[in-house]
């Protein structure tokens, strides 16, 4: 995927657009997360992660296990940690 995002734009499964602000990317275990954060809402961060479709197309996906999401808790705490 795009390193350079800046912002991006979902479509929801009702087909309703959102734009969210790229927060930050993180390469974690030969896997690709995105965290975003809905535009006008920075207090909310959601987590996707880069999967790959049946059509060979990269596509970000919510991530749904709690490991991974602890994982990048933990990671996102550090990165801004070491930036204070």
């Amino acid at each position: 995927m795009n390193d350079d995002l800046k912002n991006i734009v979902l479509m929801d499964e009702e087909g309703v657009e959102t734009e969210f602000t790229v927060v930050t990317k993180l390469d974690m275990e030969e896997n690709e997360y995105f965290l975003l954060s809905p535009i006008g809402e920075d207090d909310v961060v959601i987590a996707m992660k880069v999967v790959v479709d049946e059509d060979g197309n990269e596509i970000l996906a919510p991530v749904e296990s709690d490991f991974e999401l602890e994982m990048i808790e933990e990671a996102y705490a550090t990165l801004f940690a070491e930036e204070e």
